[in-house]
């Protein structure tokens, strides 16, 4: 997909002299490596110390590790599943190939591949993704469990192959800063995880290939760092590889600048990427995710190599932690909130293994839990890994919240909680990060509900990025989330979420007790300047003896032609008969059901699996997408009345 003149102008107005000095600057030096590729310096000795503890494989739970060595099988095989895509061929993948377009990406200098276009290139999410080498580190760490050395063969295997394939500054692994840095991270835990095979040296500390290799990705990363309104979740990655890197792999005269220069840049963006409250500012939770396991690898390097790390950031990463402990529902999952494309920042476990039951382990093991946080169940690898690496915070005068939080002002995010495990996440948001909309959807003042950790009114999810502009709309729109539509557009200042803009500017008015698990009515309610000439205000009412969830949608201003959407979960059951839709689904073996009372001012329709346009879709993970029933009420809004939806679930 190419972008259109205007849309870098747009970019472009958002940037600052300093921002626009360094991409200069970063234009030139691209012209000058073209020719410049200098050799990496002479190493000798080199020696690797920046090993696991004695017993830390020991303190691996069992069930933690065979889930470990079923996915290690599966690769050993040659199988794997990528957004969606199921490939066969990783007994010897070609690096290049995607195999959800079938193309194979053109060669050449890394910096002339338009990596945007899919029809010259593939998808690029599927041809990047393999060479994060993530499933290099899996097929490590099940070495390291059994003493199996066909799981370090393969992984020798497949580093030479693609250290042979790649040469530096040629083709489309050198072209994304975030991906150099994770592919480090993968390097390092990957040595750590083959320490006890007797090939390990030769493969990295005497390997002249894998040195050049090492030395190339870190003077990639030094010479263009993602700056301003790219400094997201991005830099953060390329931080903590380069950081990861310097210390494990300190081998080389610019070892101790680069080490230096990353972790003042991790400790910069970490603070820059976090409200004070934890959450993430791209106001996207799989990126919470992402950023959080990034601190954490980075955390370990340093305390394994002995480099003292700014108080600032294990703060961070703790209030992160709890922030995570304080959103998430019954079972442990977070709002599907923002874009997500299912990046991770240290994999070492297998299928199954639930992502935020992990993160919530570690944070119990580096920082301590509370006594308000979730029960954690459940066991993985990663966990006893990163303590053993990490040292133990101790808080200090450090305040942390006394009781869960629920309302977090500064991300604008509120959770209401009610009896039979009913969790409503209300929206606020800013929706916008430093200079970019980045991964915030149009989507002011919407409800994601669950009822026992089941997607009732579901947040419909991503699914892509490049190359299906109408589905990257759909799924960012104001339309496809539970909020209001006024005459056909999305909310926004200036135009729309595709934009490198604020979107809609929104305020909280109102955050009465957000728990009403224990009785009582827990209440919110906010207002967004989002639309023209008008504003959307949007009262939520959770009362715990009626088990019922209210809804009032009010516009001020002009009248509007309105759309009302609401998007179920796919495991919901429909029967919309007028206004009222009864709800069903199964929990666990047992049925369950719910009323949907929608305004009787509003024409409703049921739409399910329809794509021109797209609506009625949940994608549950990137490259994903299924049929799901989206509700939909249209008419006018005049400002004499409000509309009220009423979600009462039963027994």
């Amino acid at each position: 997909m190419s972008m259109s003149a205007g849309w870098y102008v747009r970019r472009l107005s958002r940037m600052g002299p300093r921002e626009v000095g360094g991409r200069a600057g970063d234009a030139v030096r691209r012209r000058l490596w073209r020719s410049a590729r200098p050799d990496c310096p002479g190493v000798t000795g080199a020696r690797f110390t920046a090993v696991l503890p004695a017993g830390t494989i020991a303190a691996i739970p069992p069930d933690a590790a065979k889930r470990l060595i079923a996915e290690a099988d599966r690769l050993m095989y040659g199988h794997a599943e990528y957004f969606g895509v199921v490939r066969d061929d990783l007994d010897d993948p070609d690096w290049w190939y995607d195999p959800k377009t079938g193309r194979r990406a053109p060669w050449g200098y890394a910096f002339d591949v338009p990596y945007r276009n899919e029809d010259a290139v593939g998808d690029i999410k599927q041809i990047w993704e393999l060479s994060r080498h993530q499933y290099l580190t899996v097929l490590a760490a099940a070495y390291a469990i059994t003493g199996n050395e066909r799981y370090a063969e393969r992984v020798a295997a497949h580093l030479r192959s693609w250290w042979t394939a790649n040469p530096p500054l040629r083709g489309v692994h050198w072209i994304s800063g975030i991906e150099l840095g994770i592919r480090l991270l993968s390097w390092v835990w990957i040595r750590r995880l083959l320490d006890g095979w007797p090939g390990v040296t030769g493969l990295f500390e005497d390997n002249p290939v894998a040195l050049n290799q090492i030395w190339h990705h870190q003077r990639w990363l030094a010479a263009f760092p993602s700056r301003g309104s790219s400094a997201n979740n991005h830099v953060i990655a390329e931080a903590a590889g380069q950081f990861a890197a310097a210390c494990a792999f300190g081998w080389f005269p610019s070892s101790a600048r680069w080490r230096a220069d990353a972790l003042r840049s991790l400790e910069r963006h970490l603070r820059s990427n976090t409200f004070g409250s934890g959450l993430n500012r791209e106001l996207a939770t799989e990126y919470h995710g992402l950023v959080l396991e990034l601190g954490l690898a980075a955390v370990a390097e340093a305390d394994t190599a002995g480099v003292p790390v700014p108080a600032s950031i294990r703060l961070v990463l703790l209030r992160m932690t709890d922030a995570l402990a304080a959103v998430v529902d019954n079972r442990s999952r977070p709002p599907r909130q923002g874009d997500a494309d299912d990046g991770h920042g240290l994999v070492v476990d297998g299928a199954g293994t639930d992502r935020w039951a992990s993160l919530l382990a570690t944070g119990d093991a580096v920082f301590g839990r509370l006594a308000w946080w979730p029960a954690v169940t459940g066991t993985d690898v990663r966990t006893p890994l990163l303590a053993a690496l990490i040292r133990p915070y101790t808080t200090g005068e450090t305040a942390r919240p006394a009781s869960r939080p629920a309302h977090f002002a500064d991300a604008g995010m509120t959770i209401l909680r009610g009896p039979g495990e009913i969790w409503c996440r209300c929206d606020g948001g800013p929706h916008g990060f430093l200079s970019i909309a980045a991964h915030a959807h149009a989507d002011a003042l919407s409800v994601e509900v669950r009822h026992d950790g089941v997607d009732v009114l579901a947040d419909p999810g991503t699914y892509c990025y490049h190359g299906q502009p109408e589905w990257r709309q759909y799924f960012r729109s104001t339309l496809g989330h539970n909020t209001l539509q006024l005459d056909g557009g999305d909310q926004s200042v200036s135009g729309g979420p595709f934009l490198w803009t604020r979107q809609a500017r929104s305020r909280v008015l109102v955050t009465d007790t957000a728990d009403a698990s224990c009785g009582g009515t827990a209440r919110w309610s906010a207002e967004h300047d989002g639309y023209q000439r008008s504003v959307h205000r949007r009262r939520v009412e959770l009362t715990a003896e009626s088990q019922e969830l209210r809804v009032v949608d009010e516009v001020r201003g002009d009248r509007r032609a309105v759309r009302l959407a609401f998007h179920l979960g796919p495991a919901i059951t429909a029967d919309l008969v007028g206004n009222r839709a009864v709800l069903t689904w199964t929990r666990d073996g047992e049925d369950r059901s719910a009323a949907l009372d929608l305004p009787g001012q509003l024409s409703w329709r049921a739409h399910r699996g329809e794509s021109d346009p797209p609506l009625g879709w949940y994608s549950a993970g990137f490259g994903r997408k299924e049929p799901t029933t989206t509700l939909v009420g249209t008419g006018f809004a005049d400002g004499a009345e409000g509309f009220t939806t009423v979600l009462k679930f039963r027994g």
